[in-house]
C-alpha cells in the first residue's frame, strides 16, 4: 500500500488560470484525459451516522470514502472508489462495475452484487452497505484539467464550477439538477506526489493568494445542499 502526499487549495479565477499557464512549462497534460478540460461525476456513500461526513467536519486524522465514479459523458466506463486519507496523505482503490453491478447497488440487490464478483474491493462496499447501511448521498460533478511530470510522479489538477445535487437516483443517466457549492469564481487546485515536491513545482505555489485547505468536496457538497434544499 502506497500513500501520496496530496495537498488542497482554494483559489480564485485569476490565480487558478496564472498557475495553469505556469504548470504548462514545467508539466505535460495528463494523457489519460484526451483533452485539456473534462467533466468528472461523483456519487457518494455514508453510512446511517453519516460518519464520512462527520470525520471530515471534526477534523479527524483518518478517514476514508467510498464513491462511484465516471467521466464526462461515458457512463460504459464506471469505476468504484475507495479513498483513505491520513493527514496530508493518501491512498485510493478502484475497481471497473458493470452497468449491471451499479443498477444492483442502486437496487439495493447487494447480496446477488457479493456473490456475483470476485472483486475485493466491491465485495469489501458490499459488506459495509450490508453492515453499516452505506447508501447514496449526494453527486458532486466538477470540471478538471490535469497536469503530470512522470518522472516525480507528480500529478496536479485545477477544478473548477465544483457542484452538488440530491438527485442521487439519477446519476448515470446525468440529468439531474446541479447546485454550486462555493463561491462564483472560486475553485480548487489540488497536488499529489510521492515523496519529495520538487523545488520547482513548489515555488509556483506561492503564485497570488492559494490558502492551504483541508478541503472535501464531498462534505462541503452535503453541509451546502442539505442547509439550502431540505
Amino acid at each position: 500500500m502506497k500513500y501520496r502526499t496530496e495537498w488542497k487549495y482554494i483559489c480564485n479565477e485569476f490565480d487558478l488560470d496564472l498557475l495553469k499557464e505556469k504548470m504548462k512549462v514545467l508539466l505535460s497534460l495528463d494523457q489519460n484525459a484526451n483533452k485539456e478540460v473534462y467533466n468528472i461525476h461523483s456519487l457518494y456513500f455514508d453510512d446511517y451516522n453519516n460518519t464520512c461526513a462527520f470525520d471530515n467536519d471534526a477534523g479527524s486524522s483518518e478517514r476514508f470514502k467510498w464513491r462511484i465514479r465516471y467521466y464526462d459523458d461515458n457512463s460504459d466506463y464506471i469505476k468504484l472508489e475507495r479513498k483513505e486519507k491520513y493527514d496530508d496523505l493518501c491512498y485510493k482503490e478502484s475497481c471497473l462495475l458493470s452497468k449491471e453491478e451499479y443498477q444492483d447497488i442502486i437496487d439495493k440487490n447487494i447480496s446477488k452484487v457479493f456473490w456475483k464478483t470476485d472483486k475485493k474491493l466491491l465485495k469489501e462496499f458490499c459488506i459495509d452497505i450490508m453492515c453499516r447501511l452505506f447508501s447514496p448521498k449526494i453527486i458532486i460533478d466538477y470540471e478538471r484539467t490535469a497536469y503530470t511530470e512522470p518522472i516525480s510522479n507528480i500529478r496536479i489538477t485545477f477544478d473548477k464550477n465544483i457542484s452538488g445535487s440530491l438527485d442521487t437516483d439519477r446519476f448515470i443517466t446525468n440529468d439531474y439538477m446541479k447546485y454550486p457549492v462555493q463561491e462564483k469564481g472560486i475553485h480548487v487546485l489540488e497536488v499529489k506526489f510521492d515523496d519529495v515536491l520538487p523545488g520547482h513545482v513548489g515555488k509556483l505555489l506561492h503564485t497570488g493568494n492559494l490558502q492551504r485547505n483541508t478541503f472535501s468536496k464531498y462534505y462541503l457538497g452535503r453541509l451546502v445542499l442539505e442547509r439550502n434544499l431540505l
